[in-house]
């Protein structure tokens, strides 16, 4: 579920971080709208609001619990638009390009935003995703050897009545279909169970992380089921099936 939806959870992440454009003093509340109407269809605008200065004189002063513009006499602070941008352009060239684009501006006088953190998101969702395909590569493998053990042990313990089936002349399908039959029932059962608690705790981190919608993503959901279901159904049935037919092969005397 993580690795389906890194995509969705990195540009969560990255569509937060916020590029801040500050305005030369001597620009007017239409020169600021006008860069807004500019860039509103561009394709990397997620949203943008617009900040007054005297605005962000009072949050400033909030604070820090200070009254700086009665202090100083005037208010030092700037216009400035919060711009957020879509999740895909949040990467190191391509905000670069855009922080460029915006300074050739004529009325803007700064660009700011967190560089490290656009790529220290980008780094580590990439390495997140890379080693929980190899921790869930190493616990998908234990659960195929476990499963397997535990068919093999199943089967052992009707190696005679295998045998003896088989020596009153019971093809080796015959025999062998109740005992794939009743693994793979095992592993539908066991792979509900697993689907239940995918589910349960793609629940809980919806309701942690409302913004990524992952209740609500039913294709992600359906793949992860479909394949639990199958992954359940062929590791049960492959392992019965080498299971019963080492039992079969063997001579009367081998049972022993």
């Amino acid at each position: 579920m993580f690795v389906i939806n890194a995509d969705k959870i990195s540009n969560t992440f990255k569509e937060n971080i916020p590029m801040t454009v500050f305005f030369k003093d001597e620009t007017k509340v239409e020169d600021i709208e006008t860069f807004q109407k500019e860039i509103e269809n561009q394709p990397y605008l997620k949203d943008l609001a617009f900040v007054h200065k005297d605005s962000a004189a009072i949050e400033h002063q909030a604070t820090i619990g200070e009254n700086f513009v009665h202090f100083l006499g005037y208010n030092p602070l700037q216009h400035s638009v919060d711009i957020h941008m879509n999740g895909e352009y949040v990467q190191k060239d391509s905000i670069k390009n855009i922080e460029l684009n915006f300074k050739e501006n004529k009325w803007v006088d700064d660009v700011i935003y967190d560089q490290e953190l656009v790529t220290l998101v980008n780094d580590n969702i990439d390495k997140i995703t890379f080693w929980v395909l190899v921790v869930s590569g190493a616990f998908a493998l234990i659960a195929m050897l476990l499963i397997n053990s535990s068919l093999r042990l199943s089967v052992y313990s009707n190696r005679f009545i295998i045998k003896t089936m088989q020596m009153v002349g019971a093809t080796k399908a015959f025999i062998r279909r109740p005992f794939v039959w009743r693994s793979i029932k095992l592993g539908l059962i066991g792979a509900v169970l697993a689907i239940i608690a995918v589910l349960a705790l793609t629940s809980y981190v919806d309701k942690q992380l409302p913004t990524l919608g992952l209740m609500k993503d039913y294709q992600s959901i359906a793949i992860v089921s479909v394949g639990i279901l199958l992954v359940g159904i062929i590791i049960t049935w492959i392992s019965t099936y080498y299971a019963t037919q080492r039992f079969l092969n063997l001579k009367s005397d081998d049972l022993y």
